[in-house]
């Protein structure tokens, strides 16, 4: 006997990946500058050049057994003072190696804060359009997923929505912003309220309410968009993070989890996501990138790329007719799709080698994700491919 759901989650491709995985096929089969690829977040700019000549300096002045060997399980001391350091010079926050928990990617970071949080008969809210493995890490913590409908005007917050679903089973609540799919950002009057609802129910219901923010595409904003820094709004917050996007590092897997002092019992609360980290087997993350990314955490790749890009398609989709959300940030938009079955207009996209994800798989079906962190030459020659696309609805 195997965990059938377990079997289920190795055989069955998320969509994003399935996707991914067909535009390879289809590569090889009409050559990789005649498909389109909009459907995985790889982010196509370079590490920042600060990445190479540390990993230089490393190898060059570092004692190899200690370079490449375990540092301790929360992570290496100093490299977590030093990403601290970066933390409050950035947001003016007074935060310490302490506060820092190193994780494998921001996956590992959420893991470790369902796991270490859920008690029988816990929920936690997400909002749509979210990242769909959200629910598996929550369902893999014994949790259950509580899905607020999207605002599909501005893709903020349904307050009402959410206020209905909140409750004394509810653990805590899932933001992500800047969003994928929408890219959106939260504004600070939305995050204001959210924080006033949050104070107001974990006092009603005798308990705190977990804030979980997970931000690997913090830095990648557009037109001066400022994302407001959670932990300075709510107290009970938990920063889930990843160079990922930020340093173009998403193959390195390296993020953390920053517990608050200011938290509820917050060395409790670190404790449990320590221990989450031990029962996951995700104990002491990659060494070398742990010093890597401490020595670079004030540094970003040359992600103006992304705008550029954000920019022109935008423009186009809009005056071909698409209806879309101007991001403030990520490197996604999520347009409406042209007919009420987003599957069915995916797959009409794959006549014009269009490789983009139906919304559905978001928890928002009549849209579709569309990655544009590709070089802008494959958006300047896909442009004819999703006017094709429109004309079939006009």
């Amino acid at each position: 006997m195997l965990n059938e759901k377990m079997v289920g989650l190795g055989t069955q491709r998320s969509v994003i990946r399935e996707l991914f995985e067909y535009g390879k096929m289809r590569a090889a089969e009409v050559g990789a500058e005649n498909v389109f690829d909009f459907s995985i977040g790889n982010p196509s700019v370079p590490a920042p050049d600060c990445v190479n000549e540390t990993v230089q300096k490393l190898l060059q002045s570092m004692d190899p057994v200690i370079l490449h060997g375990y540092t301790s399980a929360q992570g290496d001391a100093a490299a977590r003072q030093a990403i601290a350091d970066s933390i409050n010079r950035r947001f003016g926050t007074s935060f310490g190696a302490d506060n820092l928990y190193i994780t494998v990617g921001a996956a590992a970071a959420l893991c470790c804060c369902f796991n270490g949080l859920t008690c029988p008969g816990d929920e936690f809210i997400v909002f749509a359009p979210y990242f769909p493995e959200y629910k598996v890490f929550i369902e893999g913590a014994g949790a259950r997923m509580v899905l607020i409908p999207a605002d599909i005007e501005a893709f903020q917050i349904d307050f009402e929505k959410f206020e209905a679903a909140i409750n004394e089973h509810t653990k805590g609540v899932v933001v992500n912003s800047p969003n994928n799919p929408s890219g959106v950002v939260y504004s600070e009057e939305t995050v204001k309220k959210l924080a006033e609802i949050l104070n107001c129910k974990s006092q009603e219901y005798g308990h705190p309410i977990y804030l979980i923010a997970d931000e690997p595409y913090r830095e990648i904003v557009f037109d001066g968009t400022v994302v407001p820094y959670l932990p300075k709004y709510y107290k009970n917050t938990l920063v889930c993070y990843s160079w990922s996007k930020s340093l173009s590092l998403p193959g390195e897997r390296l993020g953390y989890v920053l517990v608050p002092d200011e938290a509820e019992d917050a060395r409790l609360v670190y404790a449990a996501i320590a221990g989450a980290g031990r029962s996951l087997g995700y104990v002491c993350a990659p060494s070398m990138f742990q010093h890597i990314c401490a020595a670079c955490a004030d540094e970003t790749s040359d992600i103006s790329v992304y705008e550029t890009n954000k920019n022109l398609l935008l423009k186009s989709l809009r005056e071909m007719g698409y209806h879309v959300v101007e991001p403030g940030g990520t490197f996604y938009m999520f347009p409406r799709t042209l007919e009420a079955d987003d599957v069915a207009f995916c797959e009409k996209a794959k006549k014009y080698n269009l490789l983009i994800v139906p919304g559905t798989g978001f928890g928002c079906p009549g849209h579709t994700r569309i990655s544009y962190c590709v070089p802008t030459e494959r958006i300047e020659r896909s442009l004819s491919a999703f006017e094709a696309l429109a004309k079939e609805y006009r």
